[in-house]
């Protein structure tokens, strides 16, 4: 038996994700299953290929909503998880109770968790690090912007190379690791060690850049990346050098879309007062409350651009 798992890519939740789910149906629903995986990123103009549902068993993790009847399983976790009004009424429809969505999760990882404990009795000891450090991860649970910046833990190291690796190869077989080893003994490989010292280079030269760039402003920090060569960088740097802040906004410009990143800082002096994920479905993205993003195609610049300064007047106000 074939069980397709498709998951949010270059995502440490998305990943932990992927994993428990597989643990969990290897052990107690299907054993001798085979898996593969696919890496799902959000773009411009959202769509599932029905070729991407293979499998005997389909599902899809820390992802949004598919109507395709072919899907089997569904687990998910953020505000914005439905692409239409059709596939929300889908999945209300939906009498399998396979298919399963809780906002309230810090992470699709703990949710994986907690249903495969309630409905089956699964509780393996051995992956409860990995589901406590997506809780951390996803959920913003760092004791501060600091720690959150420094990479000291295995896991935040894992994270770097989890979402800047080229490709999905490397996320997919930290996949298939996690399943079976813990996240200490993972980061000591020597993939992930090759990966993880340039890539930490990178990030050190992003915290110079950012520093540049930032304009902190009525408690938003804005920041536009292109043409810096980044794809991506770690949420909790505008935090860590502007402790006052309330809000970031960002553009990038990465080589698959033109992308702005709306997120609120979790130590912050006075409680964001936004709802961010509200805020990017008015443009076509989506996320949690606390954090979001929208999606546009590469060539959108200056479309991202004038939206992203229409977010920060929203939000300074």
């Amino acid at each position: 038996m074939l069980v397709r798992v498709l998951y949010h890519d270059h995502c440490f939740d998305g990943a932990a994700s992927a994993a428990y789910f597989s643990r969990f149906i290897a052990a107690a629903v299907h054993p001798g299953a085979r898996f593969e995986y696919t890496g799902m990123a959000h773009t411009a103009s959202q769509t599932f290929d029905p070729a991407l549902f293979d499998g005997d068993e389909n599902a899809i993790v820390d992802f949004k909503y598919s109507s395709n009847p072919r899907l089997t399983w569904w687990f998910d976790h953020h505000q914005s998880a439905f692409l239409s009004a059709e596939d929300a009424e889908d999945f209300r429809r939906d009498q399998s109770g396979r298919k399963l969505y809780d906002p309230n999760y810090k992470s699709c990882a703990s949710f994986i968790r907690d249903f495969a404990r309630d409905r089956f009795g699964f509780a393996p000891a051995d992956l409860e690090d990995l589901v406590d450090w997506s809780i951390v991860i996803d959920g913003a649970q760092y004791p501060d912007a600091k720690t959150a910046v420094e990479l000291g833990a295995p896991a935040m190291k894992l994270t770097l190379v989890i979402e800047s690796a080229k490709g999905s190869g490397m996320v997919q077989q930290i996949i298939r690791w996690m399943q079976t080893r813990q996240l200490s003994e993972i980061v000591t490989e020597p993939e992930i060690q090759a990966l993880y010292a340039p890539l930490y280079q990178k990030h050190l030269d992003s915290i110079g850049i950012v520093e540049r760039l930032a304009v902190a402003d009525h408690g938003v920090v804005f920041f536009d990346l292109a043409g810096h060569d980044i794809e991506g960088y770690n949420k909790f740097i505008p935090y860590n050098l502007f402790p006052d802040s309330t809000y970031t906004v960002s553009v990038i410009a990465a080589s698959s879309r033109t992308k702005i990143s709306v997120g609120s800082n979790p130590w912050a002096p006075e409680e964001p007062k936004h709802n961010l994920a509200s805020i990017c479905e008015r443009y076509g993205g989506g996320g949690h409350a606390r954090v979001g993003a929208i999606s546009f195609a590469p060539g959108e610049l200056e479309k991202a651009r004038k939206v992203a300064a229409d977010i920060v007047a929203e939000l300074k106000s």
